[in-house]
């Protein structure tokens, strides 16, 4: 990848029936935006500006991200894809449409080429709807899935990645992501386990933490009870931890899953026993980041050639085009993304 001084961030729209066009604006309107480029539908984009009054601004649609320079204070910089769907505007908003899936996944793709050959610095996703996506025939659950395959080298296999949730509070990365549960313990075996550990310290070190203190959390009840409500703990958790622990790694567990994530939020009076939570499960750990508060969190990639970022939110399709949702959550991917960027 080549590589360009003064290189933007790009932001790709989501759904164009959901709410991260919206987002997207007022996030410009509040000059958190400045310097990034949105990577969408024009007609959509002004759709969204022309929610509220307070939000008029006009829209620069740019041939290159670079162009982003030449962009006055005030306006939305906007690179079009080609082959989005004609007339996507006319999906409805809150609506699943097969146009807004396909929309979404070529904003993606077109965003992926833009950093990938070193015109951008980095991607922030607006929420996708996954419903809209398999309408559209795309072949992925979500973006995370997506995104690990258009990283993959010519002739080689797709990186492995992680999903890791994070607001101010509690960092929390998964060993299995956009799966039923049942199939999820299929997946869960020791180089699973593992992998994550690695690919989550690994991480933590190049966003400056000299050696990250890892807790990893157990599966079952209780973690087990010593093999009393499953034996995942002792047959594959353990083990797993056991080699990181050989490799220099700084983890521990497997941790109870009701305990290990109030023991590792790092709060105000209360300093957190542990830098990140490897979960096992979506649910199990995403669950106790979100009930922290959506607005701050923030989803990063682990893994990927480039940066990535997202919102800890989703399409909100039952508030989607009443230009009142909130802009924080993907305030937040932007600044983490500008702080990554280059990582």
């Amino acid at each position: 990848m080549t590589t360009a001084p003064g290189r933007p961030l790009l932001i790709t729209m989501g759904d164009a029936a959901g709410i991260g066009p919206e987002v997207i604006v007022r996030a410009c309107v509040r000059g958190d935006a400045a310097g990034c480029v949105v990577v969408g539908d024009l007609d959509v984009m002004r759709r969204a500006i022309a929610l509220r009054p307070e939000w008029a601004m006009p829209v620069a649609v740019l041939d290159e991200p670079g162009d982003v320079a030449a962009v006055p204070a005030g306006t939305l910089p906007l690179l079009v894809p080609d082959g989005l769907p004609a007339r996507l505007v006319d999906a409805g908003w809150g609506q699943v449409d097969a146009r807004c899936g396909a929309a979404a996944a070529r904003c993606i793709e077109a965003a992926v080429a833009w950093v990938r050959g070193g015109q951008a610095a980095g991607l922030v996703t607006a929420p996708i709807h996954k419903e809209a996506l398999s309408a559209a025939g795309i072949g992925y659950p979500g973006h995370t899935e997506m995104l690990r395959a258009l990283a993959a080298e010519p002739g080689h296999a797709p990186p492995p990645v992680r999903m890791m949730l994070a607001n101010t509070e509690l960092r929390v990365v998964l060993v299995t992501i956009h799966v039923s549960l049942r199939r999820a313990l299929d997946l869960i075996d020791v180089d699973s386990v593992l992998q994550t550990i690695r690919i989550t310290d690994a991480a933590l070190r190049r966003q400056g933490l000299a050696r990250p203190r890892l807790a990893v959390a157990g599966l079952n009840p209780h973690a087990g009870e010593g093999g009393l409500f499953g034996d995942e703990e002792l047959s594959i958790i353990a083990p797993a931890i056991a080699s990181a622990c050989a490799e220099g790694i700084d983890a521990r567990g497997p941790y109870a899953p009701d305990t290990v994530f109030m023991r590792a939020r790092d709060a105000a009076g209360h300093l957190g026993e542990f830098d990140a939570v490897v979960a096992m499960t979506h649910d199990h750990g995403l669950i106790p980041v979100k009930y922290l508060g959506v607005d701050d969190g923030v989803n990063v990639t682990l893994g990927l050639p480039f940066v990535r970022t997202s919102p800890d939110h989703g399409t909100a399709f039952d508030i989607a085009g009443r230009g009142v949702a909130s802009e924080r959550s993907l305030v937040s991917a932007i600044r983490m993304a500008r702080t990554l960027r280059g990582v």
